[in-house]
């Protein structure tokens, strides 16, 4: 498989480079407007052609000038894709009229077909080029990065996604488990991508990956052969954690994986920017839950050990807020005597009823829930078990979440019916002990 693709990917790069040097393609020198307008004219030459192989060759030559433009040159390109690759609004007007005068499956296929925006279509051309879909991954994680200045570039994001979407569905992607014996270049790659938990070198590393009671998985596709897409690191435990630094330590003891009854997802870092919002973190949990389940039929119980990161960031809007339904006297004593460095005997409890009230029942201006991993996890049907006030005592777990994390249980008899509640009614789905903590800012009536 990898042979093939290899092939045909050497097969396309030796098509584009004979047909760079057979139509001629110069890059005409200039500023980063100018190469801007070159690279839009050569965007238009590519939808107006027609011959496979010019095409890969024109494809190749645009990405390659985009990836070597500056910032500016990048925006403008941006900027061109959304003001003049849209649809034809002429044709999409008779299209409409069309199919209003005479609605039939032909006429709302050809309105359908007329709608779509040119950008479309040039980034399906963009994706036949060599080493095409990595590349327009970089692009849109470019995009992003652009799109918080300059809001008109949502339309070019749109159909981004939307491709993106269905290049990299399921049934594209590959489950793989990493271990020491990956070849180094991915090994080096889940260092960097890390995202929850820092792995500050390769002996850290090793401690996540080559003891027998810790597992780590990632989703690949066939375009980006050695790219972690998304990855979960693992670990086989007797019960259900309530911290992170146990399970980090450097000299804990392992466990034999036949003796274990919980498998904890404890880290998910999502590798790949450009593929934000392009979910596939669901289908990954899912699929580890069945490999562990046929490896190590014991385990019993799928839970994560999962940080906060929006609680400090609430507790300080909180905080500013006189009027906050949340802090009372107590509560914001306790909050400030954290602040001080101080420790109070009631720190936990209050920091665990906060936590609760954050997540049943404090909401966005939306009315969704606020936190994002909470979102993910509810969203995927999983349960809150659990809130553990000294769950992560690390700097960053600190500045995060004050220190708290918690546990979501994935129940295969309850994720649909979690999930359905989430996303028709945004019911969040909680263990009695969670709803106990925060009932006593339950909105009456």
């Amino acid at each position: 498989m990898s042979m093939n693709t290899s092939f045909f990917s050497d097969l396309l790069a030796s098509i584009a480079d004979r047909g760079r040097s057979l139509l001629g393609l110069q890059e005409a020198p200039g500023d980063s407007s100018q190469q801007a307008a070159g690279l839009v004219e050569l965007c238009e030459a590519l939808l107006s052609g027609r011959g496979e192989a010019s095409g890969v060759a024109v494809a190749h030559e645009v990405l390659e000038r985009y990836e070597r433009l500056g910032h500016e040159g990048k925006v403008a390109f941006f900027e061109a894709l959304a003001r003049d690759f849209g649809p034809d609004v002429k044709k999409v007007e008779a299209a409409f009229d069309n199919w209003r005068a005479n609605p039939s499956e032909k006429t709302s296929s050809d309105l359908h077909f007329l709608a779509e925006p040119r950008r479309q279509e040039l980034f399906r051309r963009l994706n036949r080029a060599p080493g095409g879909t990595a590349t327009l991954v970089r692009m849109r994680r470019d995009l992003l990065h652009f799109k918080r200045e300059h809001k008109s570039l949502d339309t070019v994001d749109r159909c981004l996604v939307h491709l993106l979407s269905s290049w990299f569905n399921r049934g594209f992607l590959v489950l793989r488990r990493i271990d020491w014996s990956t070849p180094a270049n991915i090994l080096e790659k889940i260092i960097r991508y890390e995202a929850v938990h820092e792995i500050s070198n390769w002996d850290e590393l090793r401690r996540r990956l080559d003891p027998p009671d810790r597992r780590l998985y990632a989703f690949f596709h066939p375009a980006l052969a050695d790219e972690p897409l998304i990855f979960v690191e693992v670990a086989l435990t007797s019960a259900i954690p309530d911290a992170i630094q146990p399970l980090l330590a450097s000299d804990r003891t392992a466990l034999a994986p036949q003796s274990a009854t919980t498998a904890v997802f404890y880290s998910i870092s999502n590798a790949q920017a450009g593929l934000n919002g392009v979910s596939f973190g669901n289908f990954l949990i899912k699929q580890v839950v069945e490999d562990l389940k046929r490896e190590l039929p014991r385990l019993q119980t799928f839970v994560t050990l999962s940080p906060v990161p929006g609680f400090a960031r609430w507790l300080a809007q909180e905080r500013a807020d006189e009027t906050s339904r949340f802090l009372g006297a107590e509560p914001r004593r306790v909050l400030e005597a954290i602040e001080a460095g101080e420790a109070p005997e009631s720190a936990d409890r209050t920091l665990s009823v906060l936590a609760a009230a954050y997540f049943l029942q404090a909401r966005t201006s939306s009315g969704r829930v606020i936190d994002p991993v909470a979102r993910f996890h509810l969203g995927n049907g999983a349960r809150l078990e659990r809130i553990n006030a000294r769950g992560d005592l690390s700097p960053a777990g600190l500045r995060q979440s004050l220190g708290v994390m918690v546990n979501y249980l994935y129940d295969p008899d309850q994720i649909e019916a979690n999930h359905e509640a989430f996303a028709n009614r945004n019911v969040v789905a909680a263990s009695s002990a969670v709803k106990k903590l925060a009932a006593p800012f339950a909105v009456k009536g």
